[in-house]
């Protein structure tokens, strides 16, 4: 983040919010050498969908290829209310993002405004086809701290590869709409990320796109590693440079992730999502939710928190990751700063 973003979520700090992060920093490392769940504070980052919805049909995305096993939907304003209502005093950030396109949910922007109006750092990530001037003024209105543009091709042809479905000039132009919004009304949010998933197809474009984003005056840019299903035996989308791959190939010619899966999660501890329909999961690895810890409809999150489901599951954490099937293509640090 650049020296204005973090000035920006320092402002969102209270004391309140200070105790609770000490609280979840000494709970999670209180259990990491007990190997004993204990959880005395709430956590200080959430990630809540505003939609499974999605305009593209990225290859490695539950959404673009259409095979979810849960069900289709939009968050409702109402029920969004009301869990920030029960959680905005310990909560630092909040990332509008889990799956699908957050801008076609029609009341997105209403509730970033609601959640900076909480003091929350609020953050989303979209593909950028419906950042269309009008959208531009309002998500700067809205007082959206930063806004992650996917972009991950220079060329359309390159980008496409990735992005089906995609028109990379739709990028660019919502990318201007933004920036053009900002010195309108003389705002200095969003913080515009330029996210640049690599894979194999445009690895070669890493530096190009450095060059675009500093034309267009996008304030910071990030590579990120590419997650992928099947990677055992090879994958078309892995990259050869071994700096932007989460894979790594062994002497047998198979691949296996680089990080090793340590018995401990930060997250578990630290944060959690939230579903458009109101199931809490344990982190964006369980994009199918398979791992349902509670719904929100049915139970206040501080009693989901505390749980018995929630420290059973933060038990097997500890006692051994590999047997838990959303942490085997886990990789900690998938992002590199450009």
């Amino acid at each position: 983040m650049s020296l204005s973003n973090n000035i920006q979520l320092l402002r969102k700090l209270s004391f309140k919010k200070l105790f609770n992060a000490f609280k979840v920093w000494v709970s999670y490392h209180v259990s990491k050498n007990t190997k004993k769940p204990s959880s005395i504070g709430f956590p200080i980052s959430m990630a809540i969908e505003p939609t499974t919805s999605c305009n593209l049909r990225c290859p490695e995305c539950p959404s673009g290829l259409r095979q979810f096993t849960r069900p289709i939907g939009m968050l409702e304003p109402t029920f969004f209310k009301k869990t920030i209502d029960e959680v905005y005093k310990e909560l630092i950030y909040l990332t509008f993002y889990f799956q699908g396109e957050p801008y076609l949910n029609p009341n997105f922007l209403d509730m970033v405004k609601y959640a900076s109006v909480k003091g929350i750092y609020t953050s989303t990530s979209t593909n950028a086809h419906y950042l269309t001037k009008e959208q531009a003024q309002k998500t700067v209105e809205s007082k959206l701290d930063r806004l992650i543009i996917s972009i991950d091709g220079t060329t359309q042809e390159t980008y496409e590869q990735y992005r089906i479905g995609g028109t990379l000039q739709k990028v660019i132009d919502g990318t201007k709409n933004i920036i053009e919004a900002k010195k309108k009304l003389g705002s200095k949010t969003p913080h515009i990320v330029f996210q640049f998933l690599v894979v194999k197809p445009n690895e070669h474009q890493l530096e190009d796109v450095k060059k675009l984003a500093n034309e267009l005056e996008v304030d910071e840019v990030v590579f990120k590693t590419a997650q992928v299903y099947d990677f055992e035996n090879g994958n078309p989308l892995i990259p050869d440079n071994i700096k932007y791959s989460r894979y790594k190939k062994n002497a047998d010619g198979t691949y296996s992730i680089k990080n090793k899966l340590l018995n401990q999660c930060w997250r578990m501890w630290s944060s959690c999502v939230v579903t458009w329909d109101g199931v809490v999961v344990p982190c964006c690895f369980d994009k199918d939710a398979k791992h349902q810890l509670g719904d929100l409809k049915k139970q206040s999150f501080k009693e989901l928190w505390k749980s018995a489901k929630y420290q059973n599951f933060r038990k097997s954490i500890l006692k051994s990751r590999q047997e838990i099937d959303i942490c085997k293509n886990c990789s900690e640090g998938t992002k590199v700063l450009a």
